[in-house]
Parts: C-alpha cells; sequence; structure tokens
C-alpha cells in the first residue's frame, strides 16, 4: 500500500520496461491518477496496454526537453517518478553525447518542471556506476569520492547533484536510487535479454564479452519499484540517496548457462565463444559489489534473490518470443 504523499503521480518514461511496472503497482493501489509522460521511443505501447481501460491513468507522448509540456503535464501532481535515460549503457562507445542528450540534460528539464509546477516529490532513478570501478570493496552512499568510469556513470552523478541543488534551492524534496542491474518481465536490453535473443536467433553458439567472469548484482523490477515507493513515502529530509539492489552476486558465464537452460538447449549443444578481457566494453565495470544496509533500515527487503530474478526474467523473454512478441 503506498503512502504519504504519493497520489498523484507524474512517470517520465512511464512507457519503458521500469516504468510500466511503476504504472501497474501504482493503479494496483490507492493512487488518484497516474500520468505516463514518455516519447516512446524506447518505451512500448504493449507495455501499458493491460492499464489503458483504468481511468485513472492518462498518458502524454511527448518529449522530455519539451518543457512547457512537460510543466502543464506535471502540475495537479505530487510527485514525479525519473526513468527517462539512455537504456543501453554501452552506446556511449559509439556516440559520446547519448548521456548528456539522454542523460543529465533530461534531468535538468525534469527537476525544472517540478519546480514550475510545484511538484513536491522527485524520485530518481540514477545507477551504481557513479561508484566507477571500486573492485571488491562495497560502494556505500557515503561514498567520498566517486569517479565513474562510463559517461552513463557520470551522467546519472551529474542528474543526483542537479536533484539536490534543486531540493535545497527550491524546497523540492527529492530521493536518488542507485540501482544494481533491474531484470524483470518486458525488459528490452540487458546481459539476459542479449542472450535470450541469440540463443533463439542460433543456438550453436552464444558470443559473450569479455571473459565470464563479471560478476554483479541483479535485482528484480518488482524489488525495486517497492523500494522507490518506500523511501519516497517516508521521506522527510530535502535529497537523500540509497543502494538498490539483491545483496548477492552472478557471473556473466553463469547467466549464460541459465539462458541456456531456459531456452531449453542441450548444454554441451551450444558453444561460448568469449570476446576476452576483464570487461565488456570499454566503460564497463567487471566486479560491482553494492551495500544495501541502508535501504533495508527503513524497511525493504528483496523477494527474489539476483539468480531468481534473471531465471525469472529470462523465462519470461523466452515465453514472450514462443508467442511471437519478443519485447524489441
Amino acid at each position: 500500500m503506498i503512502s504519504g504523499p504519493i497520489r498523484r503521480v507524474c512517470v517520465v518514461g512511464g512507457a519503458g520496461f521500469i516504468g510500466s511496472h511503476f504504472v501497474g503497482r501504482l493503479l494496483a493501489g490507492e493512487v488518484e491518477q497516474v500520468t505516463v509522460y514518455d516519447n516512446f521511443t524506447s518505451g512500448r505501447e504493449w507495455h501499458l496496454e493491460r492499464f489503458r481501460a483504468d481511468p485513472r491513468l492518462s498518458i502524454v507522448r511527448a518529449d522530455v526537453v519539451d518543457l512547457e509540456c512537460l510543466v502543464e503535464s506535471a502540475s495537479g501532481h505530487d510527485t514525479i517518478i525519473h526513468l527517462a535515460s539512455n537504456p543501453d549503457i554501452a552506446a556511449a562507445v559509439t556516440n559520446p553525447a547519448i548521456d548528456f542528450d539522454e542523460g543529465t540534460r533530461l534531468t535538468h528539464y525534469v527537476a525544472e518542471a517540478a519546480r514550475r509546477a510545484g511538484v513536491a516529490l522527485v524520485l530518481y532513478a540514477s545507477g551504481s556506476g557513479v561508484y566507477g570501478d571500486l573492485g571488491e570493496v562495497e560502494a556505500v552512499e557515503s561514498q567520498g569520492s566517486m569517479i565513474p568510469t562510463s559517461t552513463y556513470g557520470a551522467s546519472k552523478l551529474a542528474g543526483e547533484a542537479l536533484l539536490a541543488s534543486y531540493a535545497y534551492m527550491f524546497d523540492l524534496t527529492a530521493r536518488a536510487f542507485r540501482f544494481g542491474n533491474v531484470v524483470g518481465p518486458r525488459q528490452t536490453h540487458g546481459v539476459g535479454y542479449d542472450f535470450i535473443r541469440r540463443l533463439i536467433e542460433d543456438p550453436s553458439e552464444l558470443r559473450i564479452l569479455g571473459d565470464g567472469n563479471q560478476s554483479k548484482s541483479y535485482v528484480h523490477v518488482d524489488d525495486i519499484v517497492s523500494a522507490v515507493l518506500l523511501a519516497g513515502s517516508l521521506a522527510t529530509i530535502p535529497f537523500d540517496v540509497f543502494n538498490v539492489a539483491s545483496g548477492d552476486y552472478v557471473t556473466v558465464s553463469q547467466i549464460a548457462e541459465m539462458a541456456v537452460q531456459v531456452v531449453g538447449l542441450q548444454p554441451d549443444k551450444t558453444h561460448f565463444h568469449y570476446a576476452g578481457g576483464r570487461r565488456g566494453w570499454k566503460g564497463d565495470v567487471p566486479v560491482v559489489r553494492i551495500n544495501t544496509a541502508k535501504i533495508r533500515a527503513i524497511g525493504w527487503s528483496n523477494a527474489r534473490t539476483g539468480p531468481q530474478a534473471l531465471f525469472d526474467s529470462m523465462t519470461s523473454m523466452a515465453a514472450d518470443a514462443r508467442a511471437g512478441r519478443f519485447p524489441r
């Protein structure tokens, strides 16, 4: 049940993978209004299809950089959930500007729209990439020096700084959430998604970036929705950040083995071809360790482990593929 100030919510990026799960959870509760604001470049119509009959839902098809439209759409809401950003972390290797154009800049527009529309609370999807490469050291929210190794992480960190400044200068309340790798139904990118897609296209070989030993946290989308709404409903100080992750870790090779199982292939029939090197791509952080004591201290816990979240996510993808509706 959603409590606190979260009653009328504008979900920026609400047609995307994560956004559509927020929409579903909000509409399953006692909210009065949910407005999806999305340009549908990575969001999908079918993500929202099951919710369209709910009279509390409205959909605005527009760009975040259309500030006047965003201000008008956010007016009358008490909360903005900001999820709009470049979904492909590796894209900056060939397009270095993408994380500024589709990340930092969009967060500025969201913050300004919240100020002008009188929205009290902004909940921001950041990411663990803000910490950079700490190796086996657990990342904690109080980390003193953060040196992102990707433009994606830099963009998320810049977004946090923008929201913090707006919170203190313009009487907003903002929360930033540093997620692990989020997985679940309707996923449209990520390592599990890529492996399922490739195995369906060619079950004889699976190309794997790096050496397969990359080890990271994977968290189910339902669990991150719970964390964000809980922390938002308890918000008091102007700005705060929370790590949200499962507390366990899975290697890329383990995910590949899981994908083979999910698709229903014989393990010895698929050749794993490793590209080599510690990193999947330039800017990738091969080992990620995330401390989640802070979010757990306010009452959150994950319902699924990382392996369970991955398996459930890839099973959903495979089912969509068999039904002729692979998420793209």
